[in-house]
């Protein structure tokens, strides 16, 4: 490992790399390694574990390393096998594009190191079954690569079941070493990482990084799109094009973007995939428009496998400027190299996300730089209150005061994963053949993950999977798959905790591009927008999902999902209402941005806020509790619960109705004390959001539900202050 360090050139070890090498190379205990991005995290995890597995035999996987995407694991692969390639240690991938000739190979010589995603490591589980032991008999560490992504999620709760279903295989506790840049509070991840034994894990945290950072954020006012180019556009094409129906502050955004990043590398987080092919389509028609080879490349998660690597290889070789218009898939540790900025358009969908997609940037010892572009609507005598607030732009700018000042959301442990229990428990059984209740209980609940589900809750849920089908019981009590579980277990979907839509196939000259959604409107000779390039419909094959394609001078950006939205934090909302109260302004504000934030100060004065929460115009009373979505939306199906249709938005609650019965309201929630919960989760329509939550009992799915969106105890609290701020005079909704 010396001699390797030497051949890199490195004079010295960053400091979280120092720290990590007596700990992770004992393997005697869990670690977690928290620093910024490209800070080295991950081989300050496997130069001491390559050093460890450098001294002994193979035989076993001796390390696996879990990633939450193919790409990073196919990236992470390389990486590792150079590190590893003069110690003699086998480095192998397993996941879906794997072929399987290479995991025949790892089967019938293993060792080494397995990167592997959960997906496939719960395949695993199944297929092998009692094999696996075999397999993993000499396992010492795993590794787990953005905790982060991970936690609280159907996928996290999954991946901990499935490690401490190995450590029940091995009969032995197997070092867990968890690597973040983003981890807003450590204590909560060392609880994921071992659940019940967080004390005991080893918090490494680096306190590098705070280097300079440029960063702007541009207002822009949302209008029509300009007449006079909508006419010019109808002559010249006989028809209006869906691009001319963008408005102005769209190409402005997309103009200022082209003039910024032209010529260098970059990512633009563009939040949706619907904005990712709409600017990626405009900056594209922007270098013809100016005789340049095109320099702007999507990157979303509907685009092949194929067109995503090209893209990231071109903007790693530096051979030519290359900036990539993205999701959420490349705020991951994919190694795109440095680049010279981060452009985000429209509110991120958290600050954990932010510091993901800042630490993109200046990595090589150069500033990081941080362009956001924010829309707001021009207002007019019918524009809403939130919108004469401006909200967005205020939140916006709250979430940039607290990425400054180090904060980012802490990670949520509430939920119950009634739906990732119903998999966990049809795996154990196909790996096994049969268990008993008790045995799966022990397993899953009272030892793992789901150790929030009660003896009494888990016999429920069991009698719900028998109704279901999803389970038989022998006359000895040993767990069977029933009819319907034995058709869940054996569909390929089935190793997945989350649902995956169906979707279209997308195709040209036997090319795949991707895919769509298959809820779409698709017809022969109709237009669309994919992969940043503009194609026609020529055939539509339902029965096999594929729809071919041809080039086109014309398109329409296709509907994929409402794009990347995140439950705002309390926290986020406090700071909201203090900016509101400040007259500081921003340095990093643009002229239009300024102006925006002080139109939101003049509402929020004028309707004397900082006094009161609860006003009222036109019919309808505003509340603002400036709290947390789950406050917000536990106090809105309180309302529900009492008739009045009330609706959240943005920070703000609107309840139809006069201003005397809203507080009326309000005095009863804070009399009755804090409400029940799951009695509130029949104001929902539809409580089965995850995989498999059709399977579960409604009660449980309540419970689960309330657990995940609600907060009952600072609802109270929420309504305690609005009726102690009271209200006040009634005011116009006329902007000023």
């Amino acid at each position: 490992m010396q001699r390797w360090i030497w051949a890199q050139g490195w004079k010295e070890l960053r400091d979280i790399q120092e720290a990590a090498i007596s700990p992770v190379r004992e393997g005697m205990r869990d670690v977690i390694l928290s620093a910024s991005t490209a800070s080295g995290k991950t081989e300050a995890a496997f130069l001491p574990i390559c050093s460890r597995l450098a001294e002994g035999a193979d035989g076993s996987v001796r390390a696996i390393y879990v990633g939450p995407l193919k790409a990073l694991i196919n990236d992470q692969f390389q990486r590792l096998e150079g590190l590893c390639e003069g110690l003699g240690i086998p480095v192998h991938r397993w996941h879906g594009d794997v072929s399987q000739g290479h995991k025949s190979r790892l089967l019938k010589s293993p060792g080494g190191i397995l990167l592997i995603t959960p997906e496939s490591l719960e395949a695993l589980f199944v297929r092998q079954g009692p094999a696996l032991k075999g397999l993993l008999s000499g396992l010492e560490h795993v590794v787990i690569d953005e905790l982060h992504a991970f936690i609280g999620t159907e996928r996290g709760c999954q991946l901990q079941s499935l490690l401490h279903r190995l450590e029940l295989l091995l009969r032995r506790k197997v070092a867990r070493v968890g690597l973040s840049a983003t981890l807003g509070n450590m204590a909560l991840a060392a609880d994921f990482l071992r659940p019940g034994a967080g004390r005991d894990v080893l918090l490494l945290a680096s306190p590098a990084g705070g280097g300079e950072l440029r960063l702007q954020l541009r207002g822009y006012r949302t209008q029509e799109p300009d007449a006079q180019r909508l006419s010019a556009a109808a002559e010249a094409e006989g028809a209006l094009l869906a691009e001319d129906e963008r408005t102005e502050d769209v190409h402005a955004i997309a103009a200022h973007l082209f003039q910024a990043l032209r010529g260098t590398h970059n990512l633009v987080f563009a939040n949706s995939r619907q904005n990712v092919e709409c600017y990626a389509d405009l900056l594209r028609q922007m270098c013809e428009q100016s005789q340049l080879p095109n320099e702007f490349f999507p990157h979303h998660g509907n685009l092949s496998k194929e067109l995503r690597e090209e893209a990231e290889a071109a903007l790693k070789a530096r051979q030519r400027p290359v900036s990539l218009v993205c999701t959420t898939t490349l705020e991951m540790g994919i190694d795109v190299g440095s680049v010279q900025s981060v452009a985000q358009v429209g509110v991120a969908p958290s600050v954990a996300s932010l510091r993901q997609r800042l630490g993109r940037s200046g990595r090589k010892g150069g500033p990081a730089t941080l362009r956001i572009y924010h829309q707001e609507p021009e207002l007019t005598d019918k524009s809403p209150l939130p919108d004469q607030l401006r909200v967005r732009l205020v939140q916006s700018v709250a979430m940039v005061e607290l990425l400054l000042a180090g904060w980012c959301e802490p990670p949520s442990a509430t939920a119950f994963h009634f739906s990732t229990l119903v998999q966990q428990v049809l795996s154990l059984i196909a790996q096994h053949g049969g268990v008993k209740a008790a045995e799966v209980y022990s397993a899953l609940c009272q030892q793992g993950p789901f150790a929030r589900v009660s003896p009494e809750d888990f016999v429920r849920f069991l009698r719900g999977l028998g109704r279901a089908e999803l389970l038989d019981q022998s006359n000895d009590g040993t767990l069977l798959l029933g009819r319907v579980g034995e058709r869940i277990v054996n569909h390929y979907s089935f190793y997945a905790a989350f649902a995956s839509p169906e979707e279209f196939r997308l195709v040209t000259v036997g090319r795949t591009l991707g895919s769509m959604p298959i809820d779409q409107p698709l017809f022969v000779g109709m237009f669309l927008i994919f992969g940043g390039t503009r194609w026609k419909v020529l055939s539509v094959h339902s029965e096999e999902k594929v729809v071919e394609l041809e080039p086109a001078p014309m398109g329409r950006v296709p509907r994929f999902d409402s794009g990347a939205v995140g439950s705002v934090h309390d926290q986020i909302r406090e700071r909201m209402r203090l900016l509101y109260v400040s007259e500081q302004v921003p340095r990093y504000l643009d002229a239009r941005a300024q102006d925006l934030l002080k139109e939101g100060r003049d509402t929020f004065h004028r309707w004397r806020l900082a006094e009161r929460g609860v006003v009222s115009s036109g019919g309808s009373v505003y509340l603002f509790p400036w709290m947390g979505d789950a406050v917000l939306h536990t106090l809105e199906l309180q309302f529900h619960a009492l008739g009045m249709p009330a609706e959240v938005q943005g920070p703000v609650i609107l309840v139809p109705g006069t201003q005397a019965g809203v507080e009326e309201a309000l005095r009863g929630f804070v009399a009755a004390g804090p409400a029940r919960a799951e009695a509130l989760t029949a104001e929902v329509e539809n409580l089965a959001i995850e995989k498999h939550d059709a399977f579960v009992e409604a009660s449980l799915l309540a419970r689960d539900y309330a657990a995940r969106h609600l907060d009952v105890q600072g609802a109270w609290q929420a309504a305690q202050r609005l009726t102690q701020s009271g209200g006040g005079n009634t005011a116009s909704l006329l902007p000023e």
